[in-house]
């Protein structure tokens, strides 16, 4: 009886190529992308990162503004600062809005003792390692009631000494200095109408433009070349200064605030 002719072998199943060739389309976009960020704009590129690896994982990955944001809204709900403090993304990273009336007295750039605690919290978000290479620039804002005193002959000195002394309160809890930037805007950019139509004041309105903001975004390339010189060199202090003086794990005592 004469043998049976072997069954036809199966073609290869290469269904999996597809996947494969998808990931590696992906990644050569993204090497592409790399080498065509003249100007290296770091949010866009961590959106870009974060949208190739939702595609290939399926998930997104937080970009560190995200992170940012979410710790600072954290900080908004645990200090029940709500009324007076908002956090809002944009395409260049972050920005937080605080109310001038809730932080300082009223016609000064002196800081109420109930806004300490919030900058306090904020101050040690903000300074934290995975934040440490974001850029800081504090900016005043006035409504355009004019003021004339011997320290603030107009609302351009008032703004601008408030931003400065956020940027101060920063400095003195051990912030590196060169990632601040204070900017006094008086009333130049009001989020609404001071006035109506007939000229009359509207209160509500002059209370939301008094305002500071804080823009947070990451460093360029270069800045965050330097940035993690500094971090480098203050964690070698810190650990030369905890074999020498205070024994590990001993908070050391916040500064005084002025």
């Amino acid at each position: 009886m004469p043998k049976r002719p072997p069954p036809p072998e199966e073609p290869p199943d290469e269904s999996w190529m597809a996947t494969f060739a998808d990931a590696i389309t992906l990644l050569m976009a993204f090497f592409v992308m790399l080498l065509t960020f003249a100007e290296y704009d770091i949010p866009a590129f961590d959106e870009a990162a974060a949208a190739i690896a939702e595609r290939v994982t399926g998930e997104a990955p937080a970009s560190p503004a995200q992170e940012l944001s979410m710790s600072m809204q954290d900080i908004v709900f645990e200090m029940q600062a709500d009324q007076v403090v908002s956090v809002n993304k944009n395409s260049r990273g972050i920005i937080i809005e605080l109310a001038s009336g809730a932080f300082f007295k009223p016609g000064s750039a002196q800081l109420r003792k109930v806004a300490v605690p919030v900058l306090q919290k904020m101050s040690d978000t903000l300074s934290a390692k995975k934040f440490a290479c974001f850029n800081i620039e504090v900016e005043g804002h006035s409504d355009d009631t004019p003021i004339r005193t011997k320290q603030f002959p107009s609302n351009w000195e008032l703004s601008a000494a408030r931003a400065s002394r956020v940027v101060r309160f920063f400095i003195e809890d051990k912030m590196a200095p060169f990632r601040l930037q204070a900017i006094g805007f008086a009333e130049t950019k009001p989020k609404v109408p001071n006035r109506d139509a007939e000229g009359k004041p509207i209160k509500q309105n002059q209370m939301t433009n008094r305002r500071i903001e804080l823009h947070v975004e990451r460093m360029s390339l270069e800045e965050q070349q330097r940035c993690n010189e500094e971090t480098d060199f203050k964690d070698i202090l810190n650990k030369v200064n905890n074999k020498g003086g205070s024994p590990e794990g001993q908070d050391a005592p916040l500064p005084q605030q002025q």
